[in-house]
């Protein structure tokens, strides 16, 4: 057998080589082979579907009646654990103590599943992977540990049963740029996925767990064969359990995959377990696809709630329906809220994510997603409530046909605030990216009177207020109260005002003469001025209808942005 290890390069990160090891580039080099030509294609068409939506508004549609949508099927039954109602704590598994509160009891009480996410939650660097990869295995043997010298304090897992494991990886459209076979970049899909069922997998199934995955940004029922056969390849290249178990939970969250959600589950075949309403990277889609279209113009996003916007709450209802129809399990979203230091927030918190989690249970979804362990309890009691009340779903509910899909505007203003809100969220995301998080805590509104506090944001909602400040400049949208109009030079404004309240904020948390918080405080400074450069280039992108991911650019990519005139 020939040797294909040298064929493979890596950048020397901290662990690369503990996970790098001449086994795992060998079939690495052979997957990529097997592998990353079709991923090209698949980029290709997924470029002619938006194509049609931004030049002719095309907007993609159901595939012709097939065995998927016309015949009785199930998909393999599901397993145990799987079928738990409750809630999956997300966060990505390369922060180290974050990831081990994860897998800690809150109050005697787990989550039911751990989402580790190396997709939206993560920063995309090829040490972010590395780091998730050896911190996965390691919690599947239960050695994790950590220490923070900076906190005197000691992370380690906690004795019982943990959450079963999701494991979610970069998508299909993006590359990782310090991984290279021949010369190219990896596909960070092939990476991600392959790492992870190399190490934590396969320490996974010699302890008789499931290995499972949530495959986000797929469009369509051919990228989700992809995977289905990228799963059979790898049973084939890595010494697996012949009976460890694979199971995948695709991510809802494109608009052309809402009309191949039967296909996308047909396709996975012996892998397929479920669909995931992912309605912030859903939202961001849209926008994408109605881009050029001047009646679609959205108000304000952070008004645009799921559970009274009628047609996406529909979508979301055809997702349950499909999985209700073939066997599969239907997994809500996210519940954004973190703790703050004011209880009334935290009071008007649990409110809202009690309402939003009591209407996804009563739509037949059977988990949800918290993005902070404070709220897990109080996220995962309703849909363990009305499972245990022996609640069963209505005819209606189990057949998609009674869900139509159809794109229509929300109702609600369109006002300059909320382009501030979204341009004061950019910014601060973009600052934590650079920063090395892919996920922060952003109060969008801090410094303003009236009870707010801070969201968990991460790569979808940075997406979707780009996308949305991009919007109302392509179309000169007016303010609804004040006829004010959108254009680059408000955004701009906007966004300077925004970094210098920013900075503002944070020099009043330097005490006099603390010269240790002064340099803290330089240095963030230094970042949010790179952070408004860059911010204002990704905005300028998509008015330019370059979609591109902020994961999609290279560290010295936004460094040469941060150092080059503004965008606009």
């Amino acid at each position: 057998m020939p040797d294909t290890t040298h064929r493979v390069k890596y950048a020397p990160v901290e662990g690369a080589e503990d996970v790098f090891t001449p086994a795992f580039l060998d079939y690495l080099a052979k997957a990529s082979d097997q592998f990353t030509n079709r991923i090209y294609e698949l980029r290709e068409k997924r470029k002619g579907v938006l194509g049609k939506a931004l030049k002719y508004n095309e907007l993609p549609g159901h595939l012709p009646p097939s065995e998927a949508t016309e015949t009785s099927w199930q998909v393999p039954t599901v397993p145990e654990d799987l079928r738990r109602p409750g809630i999956e704590i997300t966060g990505p598994a390369s922060i180290t103590n974050m990831f081990i509160n994860a897998l800690n009891p809150v109050e005697g009480e787990r989550a039911t599943g751990d989402l580790d996410d190396d997709e939206d939650a993560a920063a995309h660097r090829l040490i972010d992977t590395v780091t998730a990869t050896r911190n996965r295995r390691a919690a599947v043997e239960r050695s994790l540990e950590h220490h923070d010298s900076a906190r005197n304090r000691h992370y380690k897992i906690e004795a019982g049963e943990l959450p079963f494991f999701m494991h979610r990886e970069r998508g299909l459209h993006l590359d990782e740029p310090d991984v290279t076979v021949d010369g190219k970049p990896v596909p960070a899909a092939i990476l991600g996925t392959g790492l992870t069922l190399f190490h934590a997998g396969r320490a996974q199934m010699e302890r008789g767990q499931g290995v499972y995955f949530y495959l986000p940004k797929m469009e369509s029922a051919e990228e989700a064969a992809l995977y289905r056969d990228f799963f059979d390849f790898s049973r084939g290249h890595i010494d697996l359990p012949e009976k460890g178990i694979i199971r995948a939970i695709a991510l809802v969250e494109s608009l052309p995959i809402a009309f191949q959600m039967e296909e996308v589950l047909h396709a996975l075949g012996p892998y397929a377990a479920g669909l995931n309403a992912a309605r912030w990277d859903f939202k961001a889609s849209i926008f994408e696809f109605i881009m050029t279209d001047p009646m679609h113009v959205w108000p304000d996003r952070f008004g645009v709630d799921v559970k009274t916007t009628e047609f996406i709450a529909n979508i979301f209802r055809r997702l349950v329906a499909t999985c209700l129809k073939h066997g599969a399990v239907p997994i809500g979203g996210m519940a954004t809220a973190l703790p703050s230091q004011n209880q009334e927030v935290n009071e008007a918190a649990a409110k809202s994510i009690t309402a939003d989690k009591e209407w996804e249970a009563a739509q037949g979804f059977i988990r949800g997603w918290v993005a902070h362990i404070f709220h897990l309890n109080t996220a995962a009691a309703p849909f363990k409530e009305l499972q245990s009340s022996g609640w069963k779903p209505t005819e209606k509910m189990t057949n998609p046909d009674n869900y139509p899909i159809k794109i229509d505007v929300p109702e609600g203003p369109i006002t300059v605030d909320g382009t501030r809100r979204n341009v004061r969220m950019l910014i601060e995301y973009v600052e934590g990216w650079i920063n090395g998080r892919g996920a922060k805590g952003i109060d969008s509104q801090a410094g303003q009177p009236g009870l707010h506090g801070p969201l968990m944001e991460d790569l979808a909602t940075g997406r979707m207020s780009a996308a949305q400040i991009a919007q109302r400049i392509i179309h000169s949208a007016k303010d609804t109260e004040t006829g004010q109009l959108h254009d680059f030079n408000l955004v701009k404004r906007l966004m300077e005002e925004e970094t210098e309240n920013i900075l503002l904020l944070h020099m009043a948390n330097v005490p006099d003469g603390d010269i240790k918080i002064r340099a803290m405080y330089d240095a963030a400074e230094v970042r949010y001025r790179k952070a408004l450069k860059i911010a204002l280039r990704w905005v300028k992108n998509y008015t330019d209808l370059d979609f591109r991911s902020l994961g999609s650019y290279s560290r010295d990519d936004l460094e040469s942005i941060a150092a080059s005139s503004d965008a606009f």
